[in-house]
């Protein structure tokens, strides 16, 4: 689920991803490098990092550059990432078939991506 909200007031774009199954360790290894970089900069770093975590986060900011230009006429190439942060989600549950008759639990976990883009020529 995306949740998009664009503030009219300033020139920032917020981009809110939530429910992601991933661990909010493991995006916000790939959060800290895109951190206050330029949009292509950021674009670049996440097309070619191996992580699984980077394609949730590259649609984001792509949904954020979209939503900046379409919505408040705001140039991509002018824009920067001014705030980027993970949260915890909630965490699945389940359970593991072991033997004789036992269970094992299984945690899934989720988490809440919140990217910002600035125009830096304002």
């Amino acid at each position: 689920m995306i949740k998009k909200n664009s503030n009219r007031s300033g020139t920032e774009v917020k981009v809110l991803a939530q429910h992601i199954h991933m661990s909010v360790f493991k995006a916000r290894r790939v959060i800290d490098q895109i951190r206050g970089r330029s949009y292509e900069e950021t674009l670049m770093i996440l097309e070619l990092m191996p992580y699984r975590a980077s394609y949730p986060i590259l649609k984001l900011v792509y949904s954020a550059a979209a939503n900046a230009s379409h919505n408040m006429g705001l140039n991509e190439a002018d824009l920067f990432i001014s705030k980027a942060e993970v949260n915890g989600g909630p965490i699945l549950k389940r359970l593991r078939p072991r033997a004789r008759g036992r269970s094992y639990p299984i945690k899934k976990p989720t988490c809440h991506i919140t990217i910002v883009l600035k125009d830096k020529s304002k």
